[in-house]
């Protein structure tokens, strides 16, 4: 059976790769972490974690016990916070937007579940257009929302990575790259994309939507969109292309749009963001069943899909 402090500190260098960072992280020496990550070896009976001067990575055995545990790590969190939050008492009412269908149904089971345990509260959940950035959170409309990252906004706090998905490139089915296997960065040259109107931050849009491309070719922009049916709308009608998820073709079928896999670029992650100066218990359990129910939600860690 694994001690508390064990499972706390093969899970945050299994997430830092770095024994400075995880020591930081849970208030102990370096060492402690060091000689508790030996002792787990020796009672595995092999590595965990393969390093070097330079670097720190999981093996493979200890990839696959990080994917084991941290499930039921989260799960136990969450029923400890519930059990918490039940003996404070937690009321009030909760407001929480998505942006993306995935993201919808993540947030409605978590308030689902939560509801069944505090059925006095009252949690809703609204659709967030794509052009909406975080104005909801700054107004006071929501108290928090599932975003796409990164989240670099001094007044807002961004949640752990909740879902992770591979970039997809939507054309027109009829683009002469729509019949690419994939497409790479600087295949973005002279495409024009569309991209969200409204008050998305700078860096966002620089991440998601570039300008130009890792050689420094123009990347064109196309008509603004409000919402993803706009998005669809504009790259059936052949008036540009638009990054996505790759599980959009799920959601967004569409016989007119083309959804071709991009290669050499980060990932899109998602997680709970809220204003910083935010802070009630019910915001606090819901932040907690939804890492939970994460797990739940597709049978995986946050760190892949």
């Amino acid at each position: 059976m694994l001690e508390r402090y064990e499972l706390e500190a093969f899970l945050t260098l299994a997430e830092e790769l770095h024994f400075g960072r995880t020591a930081e992280r849970l208030g102990v020496s370096t060492g402690r972490i060091s000689q508790t990550v030996k002792k787990l070896e020796r009672r595995v009976g092999t590595p965990l974690f393969a390093r070097t001067s330079r670097s720190v990575r999981l093996t493979p055995v200890g990839h696959a016990l990080y994917e084991d545990l941290l499930p039921a790590y989260r799960r136990i969190g969450a029923a400890l916070e519930r059990a918490t939050a039940a003996g404070r008492g937690v009321h009030g009412r909760l407001r929480v937007g998505f942006g993306t269908p995935w993201g919808g149904e993540l947030l409605t089971a978590a308030a689902d579940r939560l509801l069944a345990v505090h059925p006095g509260c009252e949690i809703t959940v609204h659709e967030v257009p794509l052009d909406g950035g975080f104005r909801s959170l700054r107004d006071g409309t929501l108290d928090a929302q599932c975003a796409t990252f990164p989240v670099r906004e001094p007044d807002l706090t961004a949640g752990p990575v909740l879902v992770t998905d591979e970039r997809v490139l939507l054309l027109p089915a009829g683009h002469p790259l729509a019949g690419r296997a994939s497409l790479g960065p600087e295949d973005l040259a002279g495409l024009d994309l569309i991209a969200p109107g409204g008050t998305v931050p700078d860096h966002w849009a620089d991440h998601h939507y570039p300008c130009r491309t890792p050689s420094g070719a123009p990347v064109g922009r196309g008509p603004a969109a409000a919402t993803w049916q706009e998005v669809l709308s504009h790259v059936t009608a052949g008036r540009g292309a638009s990054p996505g998820a790759a599980r959009g073709a799920r959601y967004h079928p569409r016989p007119g749009i083309a959804y071709v896999p991009l290669r050499d670029v980060p990932p899109l992650e998602y997680g709970l963001v809220w204003p910083t100066a935010s802070d009630s218990a019910l915001l606090r359990a819901f932040v907690t069943e939804v890492g939970a129910g994460r797990d739940m939600h597709d049978g995986s860690s946050g760190r892949e899909d």
